[in-house]
């Protein structure tokens, strides 16, 4: 088995390496400028998921670091190391979570195992992010706009709706109105 399909998870992105996504970001002249999905899709000529589903698994290794750029937008950098922090990585480059946060997303009870449970837990973090910048969303929002960026696997928004929801309703800050429009409302900050 090559190298390529070593690093690589599902939905045919086995010619991508981790190694060939990192090259992208080591092979640009302004080497402090991050990066989008789309500079690394036409870099490498792959798919958006394949992208995404890269550039996460980076993020997970701690080679990348993230962060979201408006109400859609993402963006992937290298961190500079900081011989002062814990395991080299400066912590500023970290998104800013609140340890409870991810604690009720680890321990959220969704259905799956391995990579496509990682992908869903995922996909209720982008949910939660989502409901934090938008304090008052309705799902057709989250249908919309987290949806198509964080599919986890499902192949239709109700599907992945029936998933993410009923975990997203357990974590801390989120309260929805019980009326028709099922407005969801984030408490805190």
């Amino acid at each position: 088995m090559s190298q390529t399909a070593t690093d690589s998870g599902s939905n045919g992105s086995e010619e991508f390496s981790l190694e060939a996504v990192l090259a992208v970001f080591r092979q640009r002249s302004d080497r402090a400028r991050p990066l989008t999905a789309n500079d690394v899709m036409d870099s490498l000529g792959c798919s958006r998921r394949t992208a995404h589903n890269k550039l996460n698994a980076l993020v997970k290794r701690g080679s990348l670091a993230t962060r979201k750029v408006g109400a859609r937008g993402r963006v992937w950098w290298v961190p500079v190391p900081d011989d002062s922090a814990p395991g080299g990585v400066d912590a500023r480059s970290q998104p800013d979570r609140d340890p409870e946060v991810e604690a009720e997303i680890a321990s959220a009870d969704i259905r799956g195992s391995g990579e496509t449970l990682a992908r869903r837990r995922e996909a209720l973090r982008a949910a939660y992010d989502y409901l934090s910048e938008n304090p008052d969303a309705t799902e057709t929002e989250f249908l919309t706009e987290v949806f198509p960026e964080h599919p986890a696997g499902f192949k239709t928004a109700d599907k992945w709706w029936a998933v993410i929801e009923p975990a997203l309703k357990d974590l801390p800050n989120v309260d929805v109105a019980e009326d028709r429009e099922h407005v969801w409302h984030y408490l805190g900050g």
